[in-house]
């Protein structure tokens, strides 16, 4: 496969406010992006505040953008702070250091897309990007 199709990027947000109802979570944002970063589809449970586009695609577009999940950009951010700052200029999409933006694979580990959530803690919101690519069939980043 090399590609997520529109259908498997809508199973994927599905079953990720599935899982968010299951655990009882805030409103989320979820957002499915192909390989080059564009938004295959996105959307915004009722109550999500309006920043969640913009905070799931930071998370999904900066894992691809770097190359892994926004939670080892997130663990790399104390190391290395003027790196991570220094990307706002040239990240088309941003890259929000915080887990919640995973990155999906192909049965060669090669990038397809990615999924970013925001909405409740970065940990829910992480578990329920790999719940919903599970969900569909695909494969996260190891």
């Amino acid at each position: 496969m090399s590609r997520i199709t529109l259908q498997q990027a809508t199973t994927v947000i599905t079953a990720a406010f599935a899982k968010a109802q299951e655990l009882k979570l805030k409103p989320l944002g979820v957002v499915v992006l192909d390989a080059g970063g564009h938004v295959i589809a996105y959307h915004r449970q009722d109550g999500a505040s309006t920043g969640r586009f913009q905070l799931a695609v930071g998370k999904a577009a900066g894992a691809l953008f770097l190359g892994m999940s926004s939670r080892k950009i997130g663990d790399m951010a104390g190391e290395r702070a003027s790196f991570l700052s220094s990307l706002g200029p040239i990240a088309p999409s941003g890259v929000v250091p915080a887990a919640g933006g995973i990155i999906v694979v192909d049965a060669e580990g090669l990038a397809i897309g990615a999924v970013g959530i925001s909405g409740d803690l970065s940990d829910m919101d992480e578990a329920c990007a790999i719940a919903g690519i599970e969900a569909a069939g695909l494969r996260a980043q190891g």
